[in-house]
């Protein structure tokens, strides 16, 4: 039997298996600090060489380079 269209509106959803618990604390400029599962410590993201110069934030005035999220994205997706 195939489903009526105008009635059948997708699948429904399965149920939520994981909630990240996650808080991020913007600190000064790009600097935010992470409060993450899994990590004992803070997680400190900022924005270093060509990410800071594509949204223009002066190097001088970042008074230490860190990683940027697109980093850990990028790094999560190819693990």
């Amino acid at each position: 039997m195939t489903p009526d269209p105008e009635t059948q509106k997708g699948e429904n959803m399965g149920d939520v298996v994981y909630v990240s618990k996650s808080r991020i604390e913007r600190r000064q400029g790009p600097l935010r600090v992470a409060h993450l599962p899994g990590e004992p410590q803070p997680v400190i993201f900022s924005v270093h060489g060509d990410i800071a110069k594509h949204y223009k934030v002066d190097p001088a005035k970042i008074q230490d380079s860190h990683t940027s999220t697109i980093d850990y994205v990028i790094a999560a997706t190819a693990g």
